[in-house]
């Protein structure tokens, strides 16, 4: 691909790791994903992790397809759901430079042998970075397609050693009240801190990434800075950002949203266009960027077209009753 330059004067000078300290850590090896085995609907550590072992190999060439589609920066910078900083979609851009994010550290804990935490410099300098090409579908039914930076999160939880018992993965954000205006605000509604979480299966799968960059560039702070979740098969509420915490545990963990909402957000949150909104229909979704006289409308896939490659993990299950 092409070298891209971008500037985002959203975000002050001083909170952006360097460009060439960030590149220059790991090459970014192009990836994608193939198919994987179905899997119990709670299966074991072992079994999640032999499933994750054999479920595929990454070409180089296999999200070639995607290219052209992607979605340009500025609205991939500009148009964000992060309520820590305003309900607004511009209002992340508008403040979330408030955020600091160095020094920055991920404790994990949990269900695990080796507990303990893990450091921004750590990330980029023990973890091999890949660029992936995924689309993003928001619950709002708005949609992009992003070239992340990322590794996958399956790499991160070995080095901890989840245990056997250790059935999900419970994930929050930075809560900071004082950089964060959203938090502070009386309209709103979510218990802080803002916590996702994912059966053991799904962390592990090679999909799953954890993004430190977008656009070959570090990760913008309206983006989930210094390093978020990107699941592409599942609504975007489930792709935390800004993750400070990481526990595995033996039960499902509750989530912002769904303790929050359950009768309109779910566990799982798939991306299925047969399941609508309480509020509004699933079935089609608008590509960024669009707007009144160009909608760019276009059907939802089901599990946000990865559905050959995660559909096995939910063998057996009613997707209309696990959403």
């Amino acid at each position: 691909m092409k070298k891209r330059t971008y500037t985002d004067h959203s975000i002050a000078s001083s909170d952006i790791t360097p460009e060439q300290v960030f590149l220059n850590r790991r090459a970014l090896i192009k990836a994608s994903a193939g198919t994987m085995a179905g899997a119990l609907v709670v299966p074991s550590i072992a079994a999640a992790q032999a499933s994750a072992q054999s479920a595929l190999s990454f070409s180089p060439d296999a999200d070639r397809s995607l290219v052209d589609e992607q979605t340009p920066y500025d609205a991939v910078t500009t148009y964000n759901n992060f309520y820590e900083f305003g309900t607004d979609k511009s209002d992340p851009a508008r403040h979330a430079h408030n955020m600091t994010t160095d020094p920055w550290t991920v404790k994990v804990g949990g269900l695990v042998n080796q507990p303990g935490s893990l450091h921004l410099e750590d990330v980029l300098s023990k973890f091999d970075l890949e660029e992936r090409i995924y689309r993003f579908r928001c619950v709002e039914a708005w949609s992009m397609v992003v070239p992340w930076v990322g590794f996958p999160l399956s790499q991160l939880l070995k080095r901890f050693e989840p245990k056997a018992e250790g059935k999900f993965v419970e994930f929050k954000t930075l809560y900071r009240r004082g950089q964060m205006r959203g938090t502070r605000s009386f309209t709103s509604i979510i218990d802080w801190p803002y916590r996702e979480g994912l059966r053991m299966d799904e962390a592990l799968h090679p999909l799953t990434l954890v993004a430190v960059g977008l656009y070959g560039k570090t990760l913008p702070n309206q983006n989930g800075a210094p390093l978020r979740l990107v699941i592409p098969w599942k609504y975007g509420f489930k792709s935390i950002k800004s993750i400070v915490e990481i526990n595995v545990t033996a039960k499902q963990p509750k989530t912002s949203w769904q303790m929050l909402q359950p009768s309109e957000y779910g566990f799982y949150a798939n991306v299925n266009p047969e399941v609508d909104h309480p509020r509004w229909s699933q079935r089609f979704e608008r590509k960024l960027p669009s707007s009144i006289f160009k909608p760019n409308r276009v059907p939802t896939l089901p599990f946000n077209g990865y559905e050959e490659q995660v559909a096995g993990l939910y063998q057996g299950m009613d997707l209309r009753k696990f959403y």
